[in-house]
C-alpha cells in the first residue's frame, strides 16, 4: 500500500470550512495526530459571505475574515491544515483502518471526520453549463459586482435567492425573481423586503427553458409552469446575468458506501456525528441537519472532533 505520509493518523479531516477547522482545533487540544485537507479554499462557502451578522461575538463579520481567523488560530495551535485534493475513502472492516486516496498517493488514518460540506445544485436549464461563469453564476457575492447597471434574473424561491436577490441590488438596476411555485418559501421578514424593494419583481409560476448566445447570453426563454406557453426575451449580449440558488448538493459521494443517506444525500448521523460505520464521523452542511448555519456546522465540527477522540481512546474536552 503506497503512501504520503508512512505514519497511520489518528485523524482525517475532510473539509477546512468552520466544521472542518474547529475539528482541528478539538482535535489538537486533545492531542490527536490529525490533518485536515482542503480542496478548494479554507473557509468553504463562507469566504463567499460578504456580512456575517449572525455569528456570536462578531456582529458584521465578513466571511474571508472569519474563515482566515478559524484556519490561523487552527495553525496556531499545531493543527496540520493543508490544500489536498481527496477522491475516495474507503474502511478496512478486519484492521478498522480507513484509506483515502488523493492525487499524491494514500493516507491511512484509524478515525475520519467527513466535512466536505455541499455545493450549488443546478437549475437544470438549456446552457446553464455553456454559460456558468459567463452569464451564469452561483454566487452573488463574488459575481454581483459584474452586474452592475444591468438586469439580472434570480432563479429559486427560498431564503438563499431571496437574500441573494437583495444583495443584487447594490450592483444592477433591476432583479427578477423567477419562481417555478405560486408562492415563495422564504421566510416572512424576508418576502416582506423584497415586496419593499422597487428594484425587485416576482414572476411566479415560471422556469428558465434555455439561454442563447455566443459568448455571452444574449435571449432567455422562459416557460408559464401553469399554462405551459414559452416566451422568449432578447438583449444585448452580455447585459444580463442569471443567478442561480436552487439549493445545494451535500459532498457525500466519497462515503456513499460507508454511511446512510437521506433522499437528498444528506449523511445521517447520531447525536455525536457519528455514521454507521465506526470511525467514521460526519459534520458541518453535508449531514442531515435543522439548521446550516457557520455557528452549527463549528459546533458539529467540535462535536466531531470529540467524539472521534472517545473512539479513540483520548482525552476528551469535557
Amino acid at each position: 500500500m503506497g503512501s504520503n505520509n508512512e505514519q497511520v493518523k489518528d485523524l482525517v479531516i475532510v473539509g477546512g470550512g468552520p466544521a472542518g477547522l474547529a475539528a482541528a482545533i478539538y482535535a489538537q487540544r486533545s492531542l490527536l495526530d490529525a490533518v485536515t485537507l482542503e480542496q478548494e479554499a479554507f473557509g468553504g462557502q463562507t469566504i463567499l459571505t460578504s456580512e456575517i451578522d449572525n455569528y456570536p461575538g462578531l456582529p458584521h463579520a465578513d466571511g474571508y475574515t472569519l474563515s482566515e481567523a478559524m484556519r490561523s488560530q487552527a495553525a496556531d495551535l499545531g493543527a496540520e491544515v493543508r490544500m489536498e485534493q481527496v477522491t475516495g475513502v474507503s474502511h478496512d472492516e478486519k484492521s478498522g483502518l480507513f484509506t483515502l486516496d488523493t492525487p499524491d498517493g494514500e493516507l491511512v488514518a484509524r478515525s475520519v471526520i467527513l466535512a466536505g460540506g455541499a455545493t450549488p445544485r443546478r437549475a437544470g436549464f438549456d446552457g446553464e453549463e455553456r454559460f456558468a461563469s459567463h452569464g451564469v453564476s452561483y454566487c452573488a457575492t463574488c459575481d454581483g459586482m459584474f452586474y452592475r447597471g444591468k438586469r439580472v434574473y434570480v432563479v429559486g424561491g427560498g431564503n438563499s435567492a431571496a437574500e441573494e436577490a437583495l444583495f443584487l441590488t447594490r450592483f444592477a438596476n433591476e432583479v427578477i425573481l423567477i419562481v417555478r411555485k405560486d408562492h415563495l418559501r422564504a421566510q416572512a421578514a424576508v418576502a416582506q423586503e423584497l415586496e419593499n424593494n422597487e428594484k425587485i419583481t416576482v414572476r411566479y409560476l415560471t422556469s428558465i427553458v434555455s439561454l442563447g448566445g455566443d459568448e455571452l447570453p444574449n435571449s432567455i426563454t422562459f416557460r408559464n409552469n401553469e399554462t405551459g406557453e414559452t416566451t422568449t426575451e432578447t438583449y444585448d449580449e452580455g447585459s444580463f446575468g442569471v443567478f442561480v440558488f436552487v439549493g445545494r448538493v451535500p459532498a457525500s459521494e466519497l462515503v456513499r458506501d460507508l454511511v446512510e443517506v437521506d433522499p437528498v444525500g444528506y449523511v445521517v448521523t447520531d447525536e455525536r456525528m457519528a455514521t454507521r460505520t465506526p470511525g467514521l464521523f460526519a459534520a458541518g452542511d453535508v449531514r442531515k441537519t435543522p439548521l446550516r448555519q457557520i455557528v452549527t456546522a463549528a459546533a458539529d465540527g467540535a462535536i466531531a472532533a470529540n467524539s472521534a477522540a472517545a473512539y479513540l481512546g483520548r482525552p476528551v474536552e469535557g
